[in-house]
């Protein structure tokens, strides 16, 4: 009847800061992924290092936001170059650079604001 639930504990405010940090230099990442892929293979990395770092906080969803983005983008970046032979590939592409852009955007701004973003 009285069933304890277990909950994570409240992180401090070193660690928040910390991952604070980290959620924005992963966007710095990401943004300059756009133009230098590789720093998009280190990005992914970090988020998938220290996701269990970020539960019960609101960089949780930065970070989910954040791999969702990678793994989308990289699926319509590789449907582009597939198709760039029948010239739809470049709209695509196009497309997917300004997704990119804007979900880099779009969690930057929630970052700065100190709000979640709405996975």
């Amino acid at each position: 009847m009285n069933d304890v639930v277990q909950t994570a504990p409240a992180p401090d405010a070193a660690k928040l800061e910390s991952l604070k940090q980290l959620t924005m230099i992963i966007y710095v990442l990401y943004a300059c992924s756009l133009f230098v892929g590789i720093t998009g293979i280190v990005a992914i990395v970090m988020n998938y290092v220290k996701r269990d770092d970020t539960v019960g906080t609101i960089y949780e969803s930065h970070f989910t936001w954040q791999i969702r983005t990678f793994w989308w983008g990289l699926l319509w970046a590789v449907l582009g170059f597939l198709t760039v032979w029948l010239l739809v590939g470049f709209a695509i592409l196009f497309a997917n650079f300004v997704w990119c852009i804007y979900r880099i955007v779009k969690g930057f701004l929630n970052w700065n604001d100190g709000k979640p973003m709405a996975v």
